[in-house]
């Protein structure tokens, strides 16, 4: 839903153009948020002085969360924080705002989260206006492991700079350890952007606010989160995947026990891995020393063992690590690729190695352990999409996660995450989790609606979820899904409740695309386009349609299929397809959950 516009030859002067923007906009939300969301906007701030826009880009949950963060704190100073994502503002509402606070994640390698493509794509453009009269600071979130380090938010700030906003505090980037420097940014930016137009209470001449009411205060959290995950016990751990197939895919249900957790279906659920003990013997070996060997870690000794297993990346080495040994080895090969810049060519270097694999580049090489850790990155979380729903699988969480599992220099190798889980997480034993909200991955609030959902392979785990949802809550809508893998006998996951759900009328329509059970290899996109007339209709019928997966190559084949159906059966141009699919966008009717 969109930000009202206020004309410009509206009776109204600059400031007051401004606050009707932003009473406008908090309304707007209002009435768009649906009946018991999870965070409701603030009904008692509408007089609030100074109102303030904060926008995120968001695409697992971060810099939302950040969003009312900073919304919380703006409370306390005395302003109206309207919070909204990035693609729900046009630039006509854009243009009215007088103070704004963007939070934006960067996904992928340099691109813009979902629900901030359309905000960039309009603000890129040479018809975005000016903004000369817009006050604003930008925070973003990234990963130093990734190319495009926070581009999505060095973009947003630079492009509102040159045109013609006024920056109030430097642009913050932040690594995966966010958490303490952003409170810290915002407890400067806040105040700073307070503070334009003295911050004073909003001039005599505006249009009258309602009266005040106090402030909502923050509401409460959980205590469980990534610093702090909630240790639950696995109900079970089971394989899903045939003996003929070539993948491993498990199912894993956890116990939320009396933790007080709760989730939606389209959440995510973060799981903190244990390095391999075998990896973590064979490093402590390397550095020739022994297990039990203390190193000072923020203020505190340490031993060097529960380091390596529990807080340190060495999985996956670091560029710092990389870069250091690559200078003090003189390794001709990692030098060029260093030298080249060529990311291709470093991720093509970089593919199957550990930190034993750099360290083993000059054998004679020397490191002492508190060095090494210096060179480390944090060991961090991993995100899955949960396959279950609350209403259905009360008290429980659940997983759908294909085990990572290679051969590479004589060594068996595996991912962090999905071997720790598969290997050495049986039932009964427990296992660090904790909840990421994903509240641009949710059903329809109106269950008449049909549900249009393609995941292949363990894309289908939110829509597992969805269809338990969509029973649970005697929803009338139609549900359509889209699946695939190879092999239909070895990897036709969760097939009989697939089935029993398409008894029973849940699932209205099942489409398969098992690529390797023919000659020419058919994937969930050509299904689409066999049946574009009908996903057509769906779609004008008010249809949502939801994609999980990977996002390199599987969504955005899927992308170019739904632009073609909707060309093909919509009689629409190329352009014209692109709007609709823009539209969809808007309406929160296209919402991906890719990685």
């Amino acid at each position: 839903m969109l930000i009202p516009y206020i004309p410009e030859d509206a009776p109204f002067t600059g400031d007051q153009r401004a606050w009707l923007s932003g009473f406008l906009a908090g309304l707007h939300s209002r009435l768009a948020m649906p009946t018991g969301s999870a965070v409701q906007p603030d009904t008692g701030s509408v007089a609030a002085a100074v109102p303030l826009q904060i926008l995120y880009g968001s695409q697992t949950g971060n810099a939302e969360a950040l969003a009312q963060d900073a919304a919380d704190l703006a409370r306390q100073h005395g302003l109206d924080p309207h919070v909204a994502s990035l693609d729900a503002v046009d630039m006509n509402a854009l243009a009215a705002m007088r103070r704004l606070i963007v939070v934006t994640s960067t996904y992928g390698e340099g691109e813009m989260p979902d629900n901030a493509q359309l905000f960039w794509d309009a603000v890129a453009a040479d018809s975005a206006p000016r903004l000369e009269g817009l006050y604003f600071a930008v925070l973003a979130l990234g990963d130093t492991s990734y190319d495009g380090y926070c581009k999505a938010g060095r973009d947003i700030d630079s492009r509102l700079e040159a045109l013609g906003a006024t920056r109030t505090a430097d642009r913050l980037d932040c690594d995966v350890e966010y958490e303490d420097a952003a409170a810290a940014w915002l407890a400067g930016a806040v105040p700073s952007i307070a503070s334009v137009d003295g911050g004073a209470a909003p001039p005599s001449a505006q249009p009258e606010a309602p009266a005040a009411k106090p402030a909502k205060s923050a509401s409460k959290r959980s205590p469980w989160n990534r610093k702090n995950p909630y240790r639950a016990t696995v109900l079970a751990n089971r394989v899903l995947s045939g003996p003929q197939s070539s993948k491993e895919v498990r199912h894993y249900a956890f116990s939320l026990g009396d933790s007080g957790l709760t989730y939606e279906a389209g959440d995510g659920l973060g799981v903190k891995p244990v390095n391999h003990p075998e990896l973590v013997d064979a490093l402590i070996g390397r550095l020739s020393v022994d297990p039990d060997t203390t190193v000072t870690v923020k203020g505190s000794e340490q031993r060097l063992d529960e380091l390596l297993t529990h807080s340190y990346e060495i999985g996956v080495p670091s560029m710092d690590l990389i870069e250091a040994v690559a200078e003090r080895s003189g390794d001709d090969e990692l030098q060029h690729v260093l030298q080249t810049g060529d990311r291709e060519s470093l991720d093509a270097w970089t593919w199957g190695k550990d930190v034993l694999d750099v360290l083993a580049l000059d054998p004679a090489l020397t490191i002492e352990p508190a060095e090494l850790l210096e060179l480390l990155r944090p060991l961090q979380h991993r995100v899955y999409s949960i396959s279950s729903s609350p209403l259905a699988h009360e008290g429980t969480v659940h997983l759908t996660v294909a085990s990572v599992r290679y051969r590479s220099a004589e060594r068996d190798r595996g991912g962090v995450c999905s071997t720790f889980l598969a290997d050495r997480v049986g039932e009964g034993d427990g296992a660090g989790v904790f909840l990421s909200a994903n509240k641009s991955f949710r059903l329809p609030s109106d269950d008449d609606a049909p549900v249009i959902m393609v995941g292949p392979g363990t894309g289908i785990a939110p829509f597992r979820a969805f269809l338990h949802e969509r029973r649970a809550r005697n929803a009338s809508g139609r549900n359509w899904l889209f699946f695939g893998d190879q092999h239909r006998a070895s990897d036709f996951i969760y097939e009989d409740e697939l089935n029993a759900l398409s008894r029973d009328g849940v699932l209205s329509r099942l489409d398969l695309a098992f690529s390797r059970d023919q000659t020419e290899k058919v994937y969930v996109q050509n299904r689409m386009r066999e049946n574009g007339k009908e996903l057509y209709a769906w779609l004008e019928e008010g249809g949502h349609f939801y994609v999980c997966g990977d996002a390199t190559r599987m969504a955005k084949d899927v992308d170019a299929a739904l632009h073609d159906v909707i060309a093909e059966h919509g009689g629409r141009s190329a352009d014209q397809a692109e709007d609709y699919v823009a539209e969809l966008k808007r309406a929160k009717r296209y919402l991906r959950d890719v990685y």
